[in-house]
């Protein structure tokens, strides 16, 4: 597996937003996003608007979505 870029919280998003997914609720420093309807194996994914995410938790944000580390260039 390639290595995880560093990314914040809300680089993540802006990656979530342009693949579809959509904001519903912000609740302390928690991002709540949904998956787009053509995306059915897609889940639900909660961003933290941390500074920098550590690789354990952009990797689970990257698997929930199904993203790869391609898409997050």
């Amino acid at each position: 597996m390639s290595k995880l870029p560093a990314l914040s919280g809300a680089e993540m998003i802006k990656i979530l937003e342009r693949k579809g997914y959509s904001k519903i609720r912000t609740r302390g420093s928690h991002v709540r996003l949904y998956p787009p309807p053509y995306l059915s194996e897609a889940k639900k994914v909660t961003v933290p608007l941390h500074k920098k995410l550590k690789a354990g938790t952009l990797s689970g944000i990257m698997k929930d979505a199904g993203l790869t580390v391609g898409d997050l260039k």
